[in-house]
C-alpha cells in the first residue's frame, strides 16, 4: 500500500487540516513544511506530487498519538528503529484514537469486513507470538475506509 494513500486517507477520515498535521509532526520533533505536506498529499497524477517516506508516515503516527492523547507519563527510551508494518500502523491509530475492540469491530464492519474479537486481538499481538496475524494491505485499507465512514460528517474538506 502506498504511504501517500495512508496519509491522505488518515487526513480525510479524521478531518485533519494541514495545520493539524504539521502540528503532529512538530510534536514528534520533525520539521514538516506546508509545501512538502501538500505535495505528499496530492494524487499521483497531480502536478507537484511527491513520494512520502516510511519515516514521514511513522513520525506522523507518533505525532498523531501525541496530538490526540497528549504526552505519555512513561520515560522515553532510545529504542532501536522499528520497521513500520501494517500492524504497527493499525496499532498507532488505535492508540491515538483510543479505540476499544468493539469500536474496531464496527470500523471493519463499516468497510464490509467481519472480524471477531479474537481476530482483531491477533492483529495487535507481538510479531512472532503464537496467535499473531499479519495485517494485509486489503485489511489496512478496509480499516481506513471504515475509519472514514465512522467519522464521516457529510462535509467536504
Amino acid at each position: 500500500m502506498q504511504i501517500n494513500d495512508i496519509l491522505f486517507k488518515l487526513k480525510n477520515a479524521l478531518s485533519l487540516s494541514y495545520e493539524d498535521m504539521i502540528k503532529a509532526y512538530a510534536l514528534a520533533d520533525y520539521k514538516m513544511t506546508q509545501e512538502r505536506l501538500e505535495s505528499i498529499l496530492k494524487r499521483r497524477q497531480d502536478k507537484g506530487y511527491a513520494e512520502a517516506s516510511y519515516e514521514e508516515l511513522g513520525v506522523f503516527l507518533d505525532g498523531l498519538v501525541l496530538l490526540k492523547r497528549g504526552p505519555s507519563d512513561k520515560v522515553a527510551t532510545d529504542e532501536e528503529a522499528v520497521p513500520l508494518t501494517n500492524n504497527l500502523i493499525l496499532k498507532k491509530v488505535r492508540v491515538a484514537m483510543n479505540f476499544k475492540e468493539a469500536e474496531l469491530i464496527i470500523l471493519f464492519a463499516l468497510a464490509g469486513v467481519e472480524l471477531t474479537k479474537r481476530q482483531i486481538g491477533s492483529l495487535f499481538r507481538k510479531e512472532g507470538t503464537k496467535n499473531f496475524k499479519t495485517c494485509s494491505d486489503e485489511l489496512l485499507m478496509a480499516f481506513l475506509e471504515g475509519l472514514d465512514e465512522f467519522y464521516y460528517d457529510g462535509k467536504e474538506i
